[in-house]
């Protein structure tokens, strides 16, 4: 299996010059964030380049290399809004998304994310999750009213580590997180408003369609 994981990261297209710094600094050390997985960001490239959306929410910044990896995908008049609960997360993003020229196109809101979501407005194309997955069941509700019919909802991490589907890989300290992300994909998978599929990708994905 990691063989196979390793032959198809070695066909993933190269990204640009600041989205490779990002992803080396965020290797280098943890406190400058973790970033999406390099399978689940083409993932996100190609669901993009599907479903061409004007407005893109994203939930869980860190330090912006989602949402400039989608602007880079997006055309020019397209509106991206990303939540980070984190203040240094926040302003990294904010001084990352600057140096590439994208203030104008991606919004920052530095808050939690069950309160922003709330008074949020909707209409939304494509939503990608990516904070706290202990939360995510709290913020489905809110979620499915931002999103439009036909929208996208990509949540990432939904396998944790393998934890979510084996019980004996779950870390004691990590079982609460793993007990909610279970209530998180039994939700979507059975929602009425939702189509959805798991993919083991990255660290799992599950990709929901609003119906």
């Amino acid at each position: 299996m990691d063989n196979e994981k390793e032959y198809i990261r070695s066909l993933l297209p190269r990204r640009s010059a600041f989205l490779e710094e990002l992803r080396r600094k965020s290797s280098l050390t943890e406190s400058y964030a973790p970033i999406v997985a390099p399978d689940t960001e083409q993932f996100i490239v190609t669901l993009l380049a599907l479903k061409k959306p004007r407005r893109v929410l994203e939930v869980g910044t860190a330090v912006g290399y989602s949402s400039i990896l989608m602007a880079d995908n997006l055309p020019p008049d397209s509106e991206i809004i990303t939540v980070e609960r984190y203040k240094k997360h926040a302003e990294i993003a904010v001084d990352n998304i600057f140096k590439v020229g994208y203030e104008s196109r991606i919004r920052v809101i530095e808050g939690e994310a069950a309160e922003v979501l709330s008074w949020l407005d909707g209409d939304f194309d494509f939503i990608f999750l990516d904070a706290a997955k202990a939360q995510y069941i709290e913020f489905l509700p809110e979620l499915l009213r931002l999103l439009n019919s036909g929208g996208i909802l990509l949540s990432d991490n939904v396998l944790f580590h393998g934890m979510t589907g084996d019980d004996g890989s779950v870390v004691r300290r990590k079982i609460t997180i793993v007990k909610r992300l279970r209530m998180y994909l039994e939700a979507v998978t059975n929602h009425p408003l939702l189509t959805t599929t798991l993919i083991p990708i990255g660290d799992g994905v599950a990709l929901s369609v609003k119906k």
